[in-house]
C-alpha cells in the first residue's frame, strides 16, 4: 500500500517543478524571439515544446546522458542567460546546467560568463540570407515549416518565396492548407494566412510570395526584393551541375542547394564532410540522401575506430510519392505495385553515394532496398565485417559517446528503449537514430549488426538546413 504522505510529497514535487519549467520555457521564448538566442536541452529542441515534454527531455538527460541536472539550476542559468550581451547563438542549457552541477558552482553569473567568454567577446556578425524554396513537396513544406520556426527575429534565413507548377487562387489555398496540416507530422505550430491578391500566403507574420516556375532560368526573384538568395530545390528535377546550373541565371539567386544526390556536385552529408566545401568559389551543392544522411555518421565512426572490410546496407523504407497506391505502370520494377499493401524489393543508391562522402569505403559495400507500407520513418541494417574485434557493449559505448561528444551530436541520437518501433522516430531531430538495444556482435567479434533508424522526411530536412546555413554563411556560435 502506498504512503499517502509519500504520494502526496512526491506529486507536489512534479506541480512544483512543472511550474519552473513553465517559467524555464517563457524565458527561452524571450531570448529566441527577442536576442536570437536558442536555448537547447543537450542539443533537443525546446522552443515548441510543452510542459511534460521539457520534463522528459530532463528524464532523458538523467537515463541516457547519465550527467546530473534539475530544473531549477536550469532556470536559474537561462535567466542570467538573458541578462548577458550575447550575439546570435546557440546554447546547451543541459550541458551548462551539468557542468555548474559537477564543478560544484555557487554563482550563476561567473560561471556562465567563463564558459561563454568566446562567445561574449566574439566580433562574428552576418546579415540575413533570402531564402527560395523550389517545389512544395514532402521536403519543400517540412523545410518551409522549420525555416519559419528558427526565424527568431530574423538574424539568419527568411524564407522569401515559394515556386510552384501552378498560381491559381484554389493552387494557393490548397498549399497554404497542405503546410498547415500534415497527416504524418501533425499540425503546424503557427497562423497560416493566404493573399489571394498578391499571390502570398503568410506564415507568423512572415510573407512569403509563390511564383510560377515552369522556366525557372527566367525568374525575376529581384522584383520580389529578393536578392543573393540561396534557392533549395527539392523537386528532384534537376540533378546535374548543367541542370541545376539554370537556377544561377535567374536574378537575385548565387547558391543553389540539391535536396537530393547529385552528380557533378559536392554531395555533402552535414557533420561529415561539410569542412572541405569551397563556398566561396562552389555554387551548387548536394545534400545527398535521407539514407546517406542516415548511415554515415555511424560508417564514419566505425570505418576510423575498427576499419571496415566489407559490408551490407538494407533499408527498410517508407513508401514514398514516386510509388503508385494501386497496382498502375511504373518506370521501374516493382515499384509499380501498390504500396500500400506490399513489401517492395528495389534498389538503393545509398552504398555507392556513401563513397562519396567517406572514399575509404569505396568498393567495400553492397546495398539494397525494401519499400514497406508505412508513411514515414525508415530503417538502415548494416552487416559489417570489421578490421578490429569489438565487443557489444565496446561498441555500443562507442556510438554513445559520438551522440553525446564531438562533431555528430546533431547527427546521432542514441536509444536505449527496448521497445523501440518505428513512429517513435516520427519528429527526430537527429539524421541517425542508433537503436543500440539491437546491437549484434558475434562472438569472434568481427561481424557486427547494426539498426539505424531515420525519419527520412523530417532528420533529412534538418541536415539540409544546416547545410544551407553554412553556405549562407549565417551559422550562429554554438556552445554544446
Amino acid at each position: 500500500m502506498i504512503d499517502p504522505n509519500t504520494y502526496e510529497n512526491q506529486f507536489n514535487d512534479w506541480v512544483s517543478n512543472e511550474k519552473i519549467a513553465a517559467n524555464f520555457l517563457n524565458y527561452s521564448s524571450q531570448l529566441m524571439y527577442g536576442k536570437g538566442i536558442e536555448v537547447v536541452l543537450f542539443r533537443q529542441n525546446i522552443l515548441d515544446v510543452g510542459v511534460t515534454e521539457l520534463m522528459r527531455l530532463f528524464s532523458y538527460a538523467k537515463n541516457v546522458v547519465k550527467r546530473e541536472i534539475n530544473i531549477e539550476t536550469a532556470l536559474e542559468l537561462t535567466k542570467v542567460i538573458s541578462t548577458l550581451n550575447l550575439p546570435p547563438s546557440k546554447l546547451d542549457v543541459g550541458l551548462l546546467t551539468a557542468e555548474f552541477i559537477e564543478g560544484n558552482n555557487s554563482n550563476h553569473s561567473n560561471f556562465l560568463e567563463d564558459k561563454l567568454k568566446n562567445i561574449i567577446n566574439s566580433k562574428n556578425t552576418f546579415s540575413p540570407r533570402d531564402i527560395v524554396l523550389f517545389g512544395f513537396g514532402r521536403i519543400g513544406r517540412l523545410a518551409a515549416r522549420e525555416l519559419i520556426r528558427q526565424a527568431g527575429n530574423g538574424q539568419q534565413m527568411r524564407l522569401k518565396a515559394i515556386v510552384v507548377r501552378n498560381i491559381t487562387d484554389e493552387q494557393i489555398r490548397k498549399r497554404a492548407n497542405l503546410l498547415g496540416n500534415d497527416s504524418v507530422h501533425g499540425s503546424f505550430n503557427g497562423v497560416v494566412e493566404v493573399d489571394i491578391k498578391n499571390k502570398n500566403i503568410i506564415v507568423n507574420g512572415q510573407i512569403i510570395h509563390l511564383i510560377e516556375g515552369s522556366n525557372p532560368e527566367t525568374i525575376n526573384y529581384e522584383k520580389y526584393g529578393i536578392k543573393d538568395a540561396l534557392l533549395i530545390d527539392n523537386t528532384g528535377a534537376y540533378k546535374s551541375k548543367a541542370a541545376l546550373s539554370c537556377h544561377l541565371k535567374a536574378k537575385g539567386i548565387n547558391k543553389v542547394l540539391l535536396t537530393a544526390p547529385g552528380t557533378e556536385i559536392p554531395n555533402i552529408v552535414y557533420g561529415i564532410n561539410n569542412k572541405d566545401l569551397d563556398i566561396e568559389k562552389t555554387n551548387i551543392f548536394s545534400a545527398a540522401s535521407c539514407t546517406t544522411n542516415c548511415i554515415a555518421p555511424i560508417l564514419k565512426i566505425i570505418e576510423d575506430e575498427y576499419g571496415i572490410n566489407k559490408g551490407h546496407l538494407e533499408t527498410v523504407h517508407s513508401y514514398t510519392n514516386d510509388q503508385n497506391l494501386l497496382d498502375n505502370m511504373h518506370k521501374k520494377p516493382r515499384r509499380g505495385r501498390s504500396a500500400a499493401i506490399n513489401m517492395v524489393i528495389t534498389t538503393t543508391g545509398a552504398g555507392e553515394a556513401v563513397t562519396k562522402v567517406i572514399p575509404s569505403l569505396k568498393g567495400k559495400l553492397t546495398a539494397n532496398a525494401v519499400r514497406v507500407p508505412t508513411p514515414n520513418v525508415s530503417l538502415a541494417i548494416m552487416r559489417l565485417n570489421i578490421k578490429k574485434k569489438t565487443k557489444r557493449t565496446e561498441l555500443n559505448n562507442l556510438i554513445r559517446e559520438s551522440a553525446l561528444n564531438g562533431l555528430l551530436v546533431n547527427q546521432i541520437n542514441y536509444q536505449i528503449d527496448p521497445d523501440l518501433v518505428s513512429t517513435d522516430i516520427v519528429g527526430n531531430p537527429c539524421c541517425s537514430v542508433f537503436d543500440s538495444k539491437a546491437t549484434i556482435v558475434t562472438e569472434d567479434g568481427n561481424d557486427i549488426v547494426l539498426y539505424v533508424w531515420y525519419d527520412n522526411e523530417f532528420g533529412y530536412t534538418k541536415q539540409v538546413i544546416r547545410l544551407a546555413k553554412q553556405i549562407s554563411k549565417v551559422r550562429r556560435l554554438t556552445y554544446y
